[in-house]
């Protein structure tokens, strides 16, 4: 049974809504107290949360079959809530995926495996999946869709290789990218990239 909690509006008064996914250890709860700081009054918020605090239990640049089964899970998870936006009558393009690390991961994962005109992909700290990026993987066109990936140029979590190599790869299936890469090594999400996301996607 998947554990969504929801915040902001009901999707039954509202056009608008966001898929929150959060960090390893974190929690549905700690994703969604970001809304104090996104411009996100008009949507409603849903928050999936991760078994044992987790979305797979590796790297996520670790051999494909370390994450497997919990990955497919994983990803099964945000299809649930995926189609009870859709379900509710709101519009892909009016839906936005925000996620931080592992969440952010997960975020460009199935937005890439769903490829489609959508409100915007915001990833604070995160690529593309797996031991190495498979194209035949991800199918679909983004239309534009535009796309945050912010980030430490030196995160211990998540390599500027693989970001430069999701953004190739996210743009040649029609993604709008916009790289935010900070000198600091903090694994965060910072005011910079708060101010951007809400300045030009929500």
């Amino acid at each position: 049974m998947t554990k969504i909690k929801t915040a902001g509006l009901p999707l039954s008064e509202t056009k608008k809504a966001a898929i929150l996914i959060h960090g390893r250890g974190a929690s549905a709860e700690s994703i969604l107290s970001l809304s104090q700081y996104l411009s996100l009054d008009d949507y409603a918020l849903l928050a999936p949360e991760a078994e044992g605090g987790s979305w797979y239990p590796y790297s996520f640049m670790a051999p494909d079959s370390a994450n497997q089964s919990a990955l497919a899970k994983s990803l099964e998870t945000i299809r649930v809530v995926w189609n009870q936006v859709i379900e509710a009558g709101i519009s892909p393009e009016n839906v936005v995926f925000i996620g931080f690390s592992q969440g952010a991961c997960l975020s460009l994962e199935f937005a890439a495996q769903n490829a489609q005109k959508l409100a915007g992909v915001i990833a604070f700290t995160g690529g593309l999946i797996g031991e190495k990026i498979l194209e035949e993987k991800y199918s679909g066109a983004f239309e534009g869709t535009p796309v945050f990936i912010g980030s430490s140029e030196k995160d211990v979590h998540v390599p500027l290789s693989r970001i430069k190599e999701s953004e190739t790869l996210l743009s040649r299936m029609g993604a709008k990218v916009k790289l935010s890469i900070f000198k600091d090594s903090n694994h965060t999400i910072r005011k910079e990239e708060i101010d951007w996301v809400n300045g030009n996607i929500l």
